[in-house]
């Protein structure tokens, strides 16, 4: 585990809670040596997780797309920030770039990045580990809706059991060094693959 995708809000949240868990995440990759890919942005969560890796020595990707990067919110002090030209290829770059995927608390943009790497991985188009930081319990409500998604047979639990959700950061790097892939989507009989 070479290199994280981090993807988390733009926002601080209203807890004191969220920005020190990403301080906390971006500190704790640097002392080990993981490097931090993220969306490039200087504010909120996204900001503190880039701050901190920096402060502690660690090495940090952004990727940005030009129109986010012209509205002054792109991290200028990073060791590297790359700028693209749409939300298409940032999520592209950064899922080269990373070796597994971790969302702390965020909005609609940061469901909508885990779960693409997420359903990459279903349909074997990576085999790279996601996980949640439930900070503060913030992914419960999710973790039971996609439970209830297995209830109801639209996924397999294999897949669930491909998502991690914890709230301990070393936790999640122990199970990505440790991660073995499920067989992918369309890879069992036809007639047993759900949606």
């Amino acid at each position: 585990m070479n290199s994280i995708g981090i993807f988390c809000g733009s926002a601080e949240g209203c807890s004191p809670e969220y920005m020190n868990a990403a301080r906390a995440t971006g500190q704790l990759l640097a002392q080990k040596d993981i490097a931090v890919v993220y969306g490039g942005g200087r504010v909120g969560l996204m900001g503190a997780v880039a701050d901190s890796a920096l402060q502690h020595g660690g090495r940090v990707t952004g990727v940005i797309p030009h129109a986010l990067f012209e509205r002054e919110i792109g991290h200028t002090g990073l060791t590297e920030l790359v700028v693209v030209e749409n939300m298409h290829q940032r999520k592209q770059r950064m899922a080269e770039l990373s070796s597994g995927f971790i969302a702390l608390p965020g909005g609609a943009g940061t469901m909508e990045e885990i779960f693409e790497q997420w359903t990459w991985a279903q349909l074997g188009m990576h085999h790279k580990p996601c996980a949640f930081l439930d900070v503060n319990g913030f992914y419960q409500p999710l973790k039971a809706m996609i439970e209830r998604m297995a209830a109801e047979g639209f996924i397999r639990q294999s897949y669930i059991d491909m998502l991690l959700f914890s709230d301990s950061l070393v936790e999640i790097i122990d199970y990505f060094n440790d991660y073995t892939p499920p067989a992918t989507k369309w890879a069992s009989p036809v007639g047993s693959q759900h949606g």
